[in-house]
């Protein structure tokens, strides 16, 4: 049962061939007997989800089931539901149990859906190997000596492992569709606002956008069905009509422009990245799309103007972990500054001590204006980039890295080439930007690879639609680890 699509397990349990129940524990005899191997889930709590689970099977018992009851799906350590602790992969909320619920987990609870457990990641989703997790790092499913990518490495690494038929994670600069495209699956990164960030814990408030993970551009789709919403409790939440996401999944791809940004296929992409991408541009213009160069120009400019952005917005939003209110405090202190610092030298890791610093230091008197005026003055550019590009092309084709997964620990001594393993996804989240990462192939070591198709705001439907022809007529999607 563990195979299963998101699509197919909705399927079947509509049709009753299977039972909610069954198939919750059946994922949890699963999870019980390979997640050691990946560690992919932190937090498991087996008697709610078989409660969960029950209910479900009432409601369709009932005939009033949403397409997604019954399916179980797992959540990134960041989404906070009552009940479960929500711990960022951190011992600053190690002992933090969430007593309110976000709002797209809400919204897939209202549908039925089944929760699984938290799933490993990035302390405070900063980084892009999930090696800063308190918990230890996540294992490629593919090949256990290689990363799964991150932050979002848990979610992305359970639904390949079939230990969940899908996931949400979440896209800060590219940590969806980074970690999908080294796990073989498929990522979507909405376009910024069009899916709540109330109850996602924050970490650069200006780029974080919930999205879902799952084998296939269909999956994706349906979930964001459920996913989107105004909520009045984010003030960045758009308030627009419901869109239907499964609209264009049958649309032809045939008179479809696709640029080709020139500055993303260059040297630096290895071989078989390359490889990937020729086998994505074959499988488009086989359908009838046709290929056209586009530039994008202030590609290089977009990491450092990132990280001094995402950096800034992350020393504000974590100066709230001060030991006063929740999460963790230093037992030994002598007065009030000496329980702050003591708190958060031991509950933040080092990265998250290191994008504290930075920000803190941008955001400082003398250098507000040198670093972070400037920087957001970069971000106004990279979109305006994009819109240039998009007036020439109906959606864009890059990588989703420059490399398979890097085996565990090689990105750990250089943090500056860990963040430029990321020059491919952050320019999307720049700019607010939805994007989409597929598989395309598989590296000479049997290792997953992903492409990017990048569209305008809210070219959702587009994107997906694109996407589930490319793996209707394909079959990297379908590759499972050993």
């Amino acid at each position: 049962m563990t195979t299963y699509t998101l699509t197919q397990a909705s399927n079947l349990l509509q049709s009753k061939k299977i039972s909610a129940v069954e198939l919750a524990t059946e994922y949890l005899n699963a999870i019980n007997a390979r997640n050691p191997s990946i560690n992919g889930y932190i937090t498991l709590n087996p008697d709610a989800t078989l409660a969960e689970a029950r209910a479900a099977d009432a409601r369709i018992a009932q005939g009033n089931a949403h397409a997604l009851t019954g399916v179980p799906i797992a959540y990134k350590d960041i989404f906070c539901q009552t009940g479960w602790r929500t711990a960022c992969a951190s011992k600053m909320l190690d002992n933090f149990v969430a007593p309110y619920t976000a709002t797209v987990v809400q919204n897939l609870l209202d549908a039925g859906m089944i929760t699984l457990g938290r799933t490993n990641m990035d302390e405070f989703a900063m980084g892009s190997s999930n090696e800063t997790s308190f918990y230890g790092a996540v294992h490629n499913p593919f090949n256990t000596q290689h990363v799964a990518g991150g932050s979002s490495g848990g979610s992305a690494a359970v639904v390949a492992a079939r230990l969940a038929p899908a996931a949400l994670g979440s896209d800060t600069g590219g940590s969806i569709r980074q970690p999908a495209s080294h796990c073989g699956i498929t990522g979507l990164k909405p376009t910024y606002g069009i899916v709540s960030r109330f109850g996602m814990i924050a970490y650069a408030s200006s780029f974080d956008q919930a999205g879902p993970m799952a084998q296939t551009a269909e999956d994706c789709a349906l979930l964001l069905n459920q996913m989107a919403s105004f909520d009045e409790r984010d003030s960045t939440s758009l308030d627009r009509a419901r869109e239907d996401y499964t609209s264009q999944l049958n649309q032809p791809l045939k008179g479809m422009k696709i640029g080709l940004p020139k500055e993303y296929f260059t040297q630096n992409n290895s071989a078989d990245v390359q490889a990937a991408l020729e086998n994505a541009k074959a499988l488009l213009q086989a359908q009838g799309a046709e290929l056209i160069e586009v530039s994008l120009p202030q590609t290089e400019l977009s990491i450092p103007a990132y990280y001094v952005l995402a950096s800034a917005e992350a020393s504000t939003n974590l100066s709230r972990y001060d030991g006063v209110r929740y999460g963790h405090r230093a037992k030994e202190f002598a007065n009030l500054d000496e329980m702050y610092s003591n708190t958060r030298a031991e509950g933040f890791g080092s990265e998250v001590k290191r994008r504290i610093m930075i920000g803190t230091y941008v955001l400082s008197h003398g250098y507000y204006d040198a670093y972070y005026l400037k920087a957001q003055k970069l971000r106004r550019l990279v979109a305006n980039d994009f819109q240039a590009a998009f007036a020439q092309c109906d959606l864009i084709l890059a990588p989703a890295a420059p490399t398979a997964a890097p085996k565990l620990g090689e990105l750990n001594q250089d943090p500056v080439q860990a963040y430029l393993s990321d020059i491919y996804t952050i320019a999307v989240n720049l700019a607010g930007l939805p994007a989409l990462s597929l598989p395309a192939g598989l590296s000479a070591e049997g290792l997953p690879i992903g492409v990017q198709l990048i569209g305008n705001y809210f070219a959702e439907a587009k994107i997906l639609g694109a996407a589930h022809q490319m793996q209707l007529h394909s079959d990297w999607h379908t590759k499972r680890p050993a």
